[in-house]
């Protein structure tokens, strides 16, 4: 289906990016109102903080609950800021609702399960207000855009998608994959949704945050929700992912916001350029495919194997390093050929079988 979409309606609506930004969890009063002052001095229209907070194992501060609701409803009667927060539950959308918050946004273990989803989505209808929705800890587009499909068809028409990464098993530079190619096929899919970036949570750490935004900015995402707490080292929780006010608004200084819709001559002959290379790959690979029908045919006729472990290595590693020579990823090479390779046993497959 898609979604039926109306603007957010929010004070930044017409400046990119979208900027929300407050520390990780709303630890006390006083932290909250400290940081919200900071924020407000330099700018910031919506401010962010976790009031329950879903922790991976339990014995950390899960947050103050209902109990920081009063506190953010202080951060917009002194600073005039918008407040937002996270809800997981229909008690959770009650009580914010109930404070007057005035942005919800879903995290990503909720949005992995679409009976949490749907509860969600049945305690807000007839409910007028933003809901931003963050990508499931899975790379999984089409949970997330079902996600957000609950919550549309219970009438909630301001939509936002979070993409805040993807979990993996192995430790790399990020905390979570960014994994950019999912939230793009998001936008090729319903390019009128806006897209939120997370950096703070793709990160894991403050020293990523600033190429991270800027790298949102470069993909023509609309905005960026940040972590920032007057004292990230004291931090009750994600200490090493928050930045101070006054660090957040040096790194929006220095974005650099890219024209989306602007182009010139010199790019339409480019992308032309563009679709002739495309063409002519297109050719090579139907005729590589001819050549492996043919290697498929000489396997039946003598009883071999479709797959050969060591040809299928070989390949990987040489063109990897040909890839690497040619100034490409040697890993996006060997991920390239691995689908080539898969739609070449595909094929060989289907002569075998006859």
């Amino acid at each position: 289906m898609e979604l039926e979409l109306k603007p957010l309606n929010l004070p930044s609506d017409n400046e990119r990016p979208i900027v929300i930004a407050g520390p990780c969890s709303a630890e006390t009063e006083e932290q909250v109102m400290t940081t919200a002052r900071q924020l407000a001095q330099r700018g910031c229209h919506m401010f962010r903080a976790g009031v329950w907070k879903p922790r991976t194992k339990p014995g950390g501060f899960e947050g103050n609950g209902e109990t920081a609701l009063p506190w953010m409803q202080n951060v917009k009667k002194e600073t005039g800021m918008l407040v937002a927060t996270e809800v997981a539950t229909p008690e959770h959308v009650e009580l914010a609702l109930k404070y007057g918050i005035d942005v919800l946004w879903v995290g990503a273990r909720t949005s992995a399960n679409p009976f949490a989803m749907q509860a969600l989505a049945d305690s807000l209808k007839g409910v007028d207000v933003p809901v931003f929705v963050k990508n499931p800890v899975n790379p999984d587009l089409e949970l997330w855009i079902g996600a957000m499909e609950r919550i549309n068809q219970a009438g909630v028409k301001r939509l936002a998608a979070i993409h805040r990464g993807f979990s993996s098993y192995d430790k790399k530079i990020y905390r979570n994959l960014p994994m950019w190619q999912i939230p793009i096929e998001l936008r090729r899919r319903i390019p009128e949704l806006p897209i939120i970036c997370d950096p703070s949570h793709i990160g894991g750490r403050r020293e990523l945050i600033a190429p991270l935004c800027q790298q949102a900015m470069d993909l023509g995402f609309d905005g960026l929700i940040v972590e920032s707490h007057c004292s990230p080292d004291n931090a009750w929780s994600d200490a090493k992912q928050q930045v101070t006010p006054d660090v957040l608004d040096y790194i929006l200084g220095l974005l650099v916001i890219r024209d989306e819709k602007m182009t010139t001559e010199g790019i339409h002959e480019l992308r032309k350029q563009i679709d002739d290379l495309d063409n002519q790959l297109m050719d090579l690979l139907a005729k590589r495919m001819r050549v492996c029908r043919e290697i498929g045919q000489y396997k039946k006729e003598h009883n071999m194997t479709v797959l050969q472990t060591s040809r299928y290595n070989e390949i990987l590693d040489k063109r990897g390093a040909q890839g690497s020579l040619c100034g490409m990823d040697p890993e996006f090479i060997k991920e390239v050929f691995e689908h080539v390779h898969e739609e070449s046993v595909r094929q060989q497959m289907e002569i075998i079988n006859q």
